[in-house]
């Protein structure tokens, strides 16, 4: 076994730099083309700038994939590269007898998960991690992916079952538009970003044919309906409706050519997810009709003529706000839009109600800014229901039978890491989740294949990589964390304030080295040094946005409209009445967006831990979206933070196939018995009759590189 750490011997010193330092020109000054190393594992030495460098003269000859290891590396081109993507590719992929021996591609991924599912031995259930920054690829990725599988998992033996598989598919595929186009928005990074999160289960028969699947969100940012940073933009439907609506819906929608909604920030900014037309039809395929469709855009419509409502603080503080400007038709249209009488939408905006006991109600007038947050709240509620009845939606019409498919292969595609100029709740449970995801990767493959060789007996000079536990310590740990101390802020019957949480974190939690503090900052923060890099969370509204306090007279107030859209996410609940407001010594704990979230987390981890995981590293060759250019600085940025050199140190040096002792035996024993027959000698005696000679015990049979090509060539590889 390689005595190798970073790539060279471990010799130490100044002879040991000077030996690095040679190495490292004459691979650069090589003979062979960088652009020619499809996989990471062969350069050498392997340093952060070989690995820069492969990927960079790669980028500009348009090869945008490259294995490292375990990992496939995805740069995102910023351009169209249709031939990329074609279904004959596909199929060429799909029909190599070992698709590694091609270039380095989303494809072979696919295909190697979609094999392991079709092993005859113990098939076991896949997933596919695409990670990497907003504005890396993911998205893309995973839209490819499913295309991808879609083609392959489709052989049905009858005409019948073909057109069944078909339509399928077809659903299967439709569900990624109207997603996109309800969850994504443009944003300073990317301008198709994923605001949620989501884990695709595509479910296979025992055909290994496409059954259905199935999608599961986390986490929307609702708040984008309301408030959108600048030169952000609102989620793409918003802008559809706007610029693709026909004249008649225009006037069903009181959406004039030119109309100005304080919540359609940079409205003549055109993308290519502004395409109406290709979301109505994706809706109509998952079997949501016209006027369902309509009803669904006229409530969206609706929600922004809401948004041009303006409060103007009243001289008496006994009296409600006064309307400004054109306010007052705007939630005439909005009231009609949404089927609520205007009195009391224009009330419950105004008016807090205050309940005493059970018995005594009081009614205050709410001053502008609580005005402002009821008004935005009623939009986030609408809009996240919506969103969440599109998903039950989506997965009635693509959904198989429990009975009639037996593994899946799951496709993740979670927000990226983000760090903008103001980060909130939104951008820390973001952050947490890439986190978790990046401990599932070292948990997975940099520490346990490591541990799996020490336990094996095996000689191997540990290699040292970035190990984010004391971020995630600092984030989840018990029994104080950032978290915990969030979530305890809801729970105390107070007010909450900026700077009071920002001192409770700090004085907590000042052990932590992952935890830092800005002193230029005005306002009060925190930093939170990520695997990724530092991230100043501001404290300001962090509590309330865990909270997401629904006042319970705006629910009653949505429950009364006549739209049967609105009638369907908030029906009518006899027993709501009964449990609204219980007394202080009954009331449940309260149920906090983070702990929702990291429930939620949890739960898709111990999913991915039941599947073999594969993962994507999507690279942002740039910040700014523009093809043919590679900065070097951030490109090094994000290699650091993912943990890959150390991912193609240990994938160089380890062993390229391992297989379970047990499937080894059954696999080979053939070979063995007949090798044995063949050349018996000295050296190699035959085994008595009907007796097997015994194999070395232990959990897992490593491979040479000799050994690697037989066991490659089984169709049973895992």
């Amino acid at each position: 076994m390689l005595h190798q750490v970073h790539g060279h011997s471990s010799g130490s010193g100044a002879q040991g730099g000077e030996s690095l330092r040679e190495d490292l020109r004459e691979f650069l000054s090589g003979e062979a083309p960088l652009h020619q190393l499809d996989d990471l594992t062969k350069v050498n030495p392997v340093t952060p700038e070989t690995v820069l460098r492969c990927l960079q003269a790669r980028y500009a000859a348009d090869t945008f994939y490259t294995n490292a290891g375990c990992t496939l590396v995805a740069l995102n081109p910023f351009k169209a590269v249709p031939q990329l993507y074609s279904p004959a590719l596909m199929r060429e992929y799909h029909a190599a007898p070992q698709p590694r021996k091609l270039k380095p591609h989303i494809f072979t991924v696919g295909e190697q998960t979609y094999r392991n599912v079709k092993s005859l031995i113990e098939p076991v259930n896949q997933s596919i991690i695409v990670s990497g920054e907003s504005g890396a690829g993911k998205t893309w990725t995973s839209r490819c992916l499913m295309k991808f599988y879609a083609v392959v998992a489709a052989s049905p033996t009858s005409w019948e079952s073909h057109r069944i598989a078909e339509r399928i598919e077809q659903r299967i595929l439709n569900s990624n538009p109207v997603m996109e186009a309800f969850g994504n928005a443009c944003t300073l990074r990317n301008n198709n970003s994923s605001r949620f999160g989501k884990f695709i289960q595509l479910q296979l028969n025992r055909a290994q044919q496409m059954t259905g699947a199935a999608v599961q969100t986390y986490l929307l940012e609702k708040t984008r309906v309301a408030c959108q940073a600048s030169s952000e933009r609102n989620f793409h439907i918003f802008y559809q409706i706007c610029k693709g609506a026909g004249t008649d819906e225009r006037l069903q929608w009181h959406l004039p050519e030119g109309a100005a909604f304080s919540w359609l920030p940079n409205p003549d900014r055109t993308l290519e997810e502004d395409c109406f037309e290709v979301t109505r039809e994706a809706m109509l395929h998952l079997g949501i009709d016209t006027p369902t469709q309509n009803n669904i855009f006229q409530v969206l419509a609706g929600l922004l003529h809401l948004g041009n409502i303006r409060f103007a603080d009243s001289e008496d503080e006994a009296q409600p706000c006064q309307l400004m400007g054109d306010a007052k038709c705007s939630i005439r249209t909005s009231a009609s839009l949404l089927q609520l009488p205007e009195d009391p939408l224009l009330e419950t905006l105004r008016i807090r109600t205050i309940r005493a006991g059970r018995q005594q109600v009081f009614r205050k007038p709410c001053s502008r800014a609580e005005c402002d947050i009821r008004r935005d709240c009623v939009a986030k509620l609408v809009y996240a229901r919506l969103f969440d009845w599109l998903v039950s939606v989506i997965n009635s019409s693509i959904c198989a039978d429990p009975d009639s498919w037996t593994t899946f292969i799951g496709l993740l595609d979670v927000y990226g890491f983000e760090s903008f100029p103001n980060n909130s709740l939104e951008q820390l449970c973001i952050n947490y989740a890439n986190e978790k995801l990046q401990q599932h990767f070292v948990t997975h493959y940099l520490r346990a294949q490591q541990e799996e060789y020490a336990v094996e007996g095996l000689e191997w000079s540990f290699v040292n990589y970035q190990d984010n536990q004391p971020c995630l310590d600092l984030l989840e740990g018990s029994p104080i964390s950032i978290c915990s101390l969030i979530n305890e802020e809801c729970r105390l019957n107070r007010p909450s304030s900026a700077a009071q949480l920002q001192t409770r974190i700090e004085s907590a939690l000042a052990g932590s080295p992952c935890l830092g503090h800005n002193k230029l900052s005005r306002e009060p923060s925190f930093i939170v040094v990520h695997y990724a890099g530092p991230v100043q969370y501001h404290t300001a509204g962090l509590v309330e946005k865990n909270k997401d306090p629904v006042p319970p007279e705006l629910t009653r107030l949505l429950q009364q409209s006549q739209d049967p859209l609105l009638k369907v996410l908030f029906p009518a609940d006899p027993e709501e009445k009964a449990q609204e407001e219980p007394s202080g010594q009954s009331r449940a704990p309260v149920l906090t967006v983070v702990s929702k979230f990291k429930a939620s987390l949890e739960q898709l981890l111990q999913v991915l831990h039941s599947t073999t995981p594969h993962y994507i590293r999507c690279i942002k060759p740039n910040s700014q979206g523009q093809a043919h250019t590679f900065l070097q600085e951030e490109v090094l940025s994000q290699l650091e933070a993912c943990g890959l050199v150390e991912t193609i140190h240990i994938s160089a040096a380890g062993f390229p196939v391992r297989i379970p002792h047990w499937n080894f035996v059954e696999r080979y024993e053939l070979l063995r018995r007949l090798r044995a027959r063949t050349s018996p000698g000295p050296h190699s005696p035959l085994p008595a009759e009907g007796r097997s000679a015994p194999f070395v015990p232990g959990r897992f049979c490593g491979f040479s590189s000799a050994a690697s090509s037989l066991a490659a060539s089984s169709p049973e590889r895992r």
